[in-house]
């Protein structure tokens, strides 16, 4: 596929969804009708946990169109694969363009580029089979503007299926995947229906802090534009900051002494290696952003719980050990790497904030963190919510 300016992406997105769905393990075994079922449950369920979230959180919609121009979807594993490929062509089309004008100043460019575009689509395909697998739902921020491929009541449509079309961005999206919500419910051995109401409370409070908030979407789409404005594509700048990395990582054997690398760059995971110093300060504005909305979804989806999922308590405490007993060694290691261990912090850590405020100001003082980018809790803050109610909760 082409980007929208004309020239070659960094990525085969085709052959990526072609790798992935090749890759992807089958889900859960069902009937045709035991699957479509699962579906009309998960639509109502979807609508039903629109209101609870609403009533709870004193959230409301800026406007009707707001709330009705963000769908649901629910899909299965290879159906979150093209969504989320859509969504990652949206997002980095200013990287792509940084690449576009370093390539057209090499003569090998065509050649060498059509064979990276290859590459990188197998990998980036083999890493979303990996994540298809896990993913009970995801409210899409950057969803682009277009129509489904098959309507969701077209008689051959069991699940939604997104395009891949490269429009631009629309007012985003939340997606159910059946598949993985049925997997999860049966190795927990919980209630069905009272799962997948939980699962749709978390996601629904998702869709209600963007149409509910309205500057929220623009502010994160800023600042991971920036984020990917400040990527540096010199090989030469690269190949420092791994240096810079391995120096760091030496700090911490035996023996060597307490040294940083330059520009401090830190001993962490392959995210923070390629990072510049501006990228490590922009990142710590979005994951304090990130741990604000996981940990408020969560806080929500167990606030509303008991009034109207009669087994919230047995869900949360098999769903907690789950997560935190893990999986295989494998699995693991691949969680670590790619950053899933840290969105697993980033729920613990804004829940805790988010309690802790509610505690201090009641519900209707946390909701001041709404007001406006300068409301949001700083990084620091996730972690001292006392120092958030003393600059803005009160």
């Amino acid at each position: 596929m082409t980007s929208a300016s004309g020239g070659a992406d960094m990525v085969d997105w085709n052959l990526a969804v072609a790798t992935a769905t090749r890759l992807v393990r089958p889900g859960p075994e069902v009937s045709r009708a035991e699957a479509a079922a699962v579906v009309a449950e998960l639509r109502r369920h979807a609508l039903e946990a629109e209101e609870h979230v609403r009533a709870f959180t004193g959230m409301r919609s800026s406007s009707l169109a707001a709330a009705t121009a963000t769908p649901v979807l629910v899909v299965d594993r290879p159906g979150w694969v093209r969504a989320n490929v859509a969504g990652f062509r949206t997002v980095v089309q200013p990287l792509v363009e940084k690449l576009q004008a370093r390539r057209a100043n090499s003569a090998a460019a065509g050649v060498f580029g059509a064979v990276g575009e290859k590459a990188t689509g197998i990998e980036v395909g083999a890493l979303l089979a990996f994540l298809a697998t896990k993913v009970l739902g995801q409210y899409e921020t950057f969803a682009p503007a277009e129509p489904l491929l098959e309507a969701p009541d077209s008689p051959a449509a069991l699940f939604d299926k997104p395009r891949l079309g490269p429009e631009g961005p629309g007012p985003g999206r939340l997606l159910l995947v059946a598949p993985n919500i049925v997997h999860v419910e049966r190795e927990l051995d919980v209630d069905p229906s009272d799962f997948r109401l939980w699962v749709c409370l978390h996601e629904e409070t998702h869709r209600t802090q963007f149409t509910a908030v309205p500057w929220l979407r623009d502010h994160i789409q800023s600042e991971v534009q920036s984020f990917l404005a400040e990527t540096d594509v010199d090989p030469g700048a690269l190949l420092e900051r791994l240096r810079d990395a391995a120096g760091s990582l030496g700090a911490g054997l035996p023996g060597a002494g307490n040294r940083e690398g330059r520009e401090g760059a830190p001993a962490g995971n392959l995210l923070e290696i390629v990072q510049s110093p501006a990228q490590r300060e922009i990142l710590g504005r979005l994951t304090a952003v990130m741990s604000l909305l996981e940990g408020h979804a969560d806080v929500v989806m167990d606030g509303v719980g008991p009034a109207v999922v009669p087994t919230v308590a047995e869900i949360r405490e098999k769903f907690q050990q789950r997560r935190d007993r893990g999986a295989n060694r494998l699995d693991l290691v691949l969680r670590r790497l790619l950053g899933m261990d840290a969105k697993l912090r980033q729920y613990q850590d804004g829940a805790v904030f988010v309690r802790a405020v509610v505690e201090q100001v009641g519900m209707e003082g946390f909701n001041r963190v709404w007001t406006s980018p300068n409301t949001l809790p700083t990084k620091d803050e996730i972690h001292d919510p006392a120092a958030w109610v003393a600059r803005v909760g009160r």
